[in-house]
Order: structure tokens, then sequence, then C-alpha cells
């Protein structure tokens, strides 16, 4: 899946970022999850864009950026991810 994700497939950039999030196969590490749901996220990828923001919201992998959950959940929002507009709602 490593290999998938730096070749540029976005799923497997989101899977091996949940792999980081849980600890499943790897050690559990928030700053690699982050990454690599940036990377999908970038992609276009919308459930790592919504996770992505959801990590900015709460400050889990990164600095609490409430300006970067807000950009990632309009980005999902505009792909029509209902959850990513609900959140994206409740922050302004």
């Amino acid at each position: 899946m490593e290999k998938a994700a730096e070749q540029g497939n976005v799923v497997a950039q989101f899977n091996l970022g949940n792999c980081y999030y849980s600890g499943k196969g790897v050690k559990k590490n928030l700053k690699k999850t982050v990454y690599w749901w940036e990377k999908a996220a970038n992609g276009g990828y919308v459930m790592s864009q919504y996770y992505l923001a959801s990590c900015y919201e709460n400050g889990e992998g990164v600095e609490r950026d409430i300006s970067k959950a807000k950009y990632w959940y309009k980005k999902a929002a505009e792909k029509g991810d209902s959850e990513a507009k609900k959140a994206l709602e409740k922050l302004e």
C-alpha cells in the first residue's frame, strides 16, 4: 500500500493515513496520518478532505487551525459531503 501511496494513488494514501491513525499494521503516528491524508485531500479525495479538516479542527497531529479546518470542510462539502456541510455550518 505504501508504494501505491507514494506513486500518487489517493485511495492508498487515504488508507495508509487510516493505518497510521488507528495503529493498524504500523505504529500509531498522527503526524504521518496528517501527511497522507493531506496528500489524498490535495488529490481530491473527499473522505480525506473531511478527515483532514477534523484533524485541524481538533488539533490531532497538527496545531489546531480553524481556518484550515473550514477550508477542507468546504472542499469536501462542495463535492457533496453532507457531514462536511454540517461541520462547516457548526464552525461558522
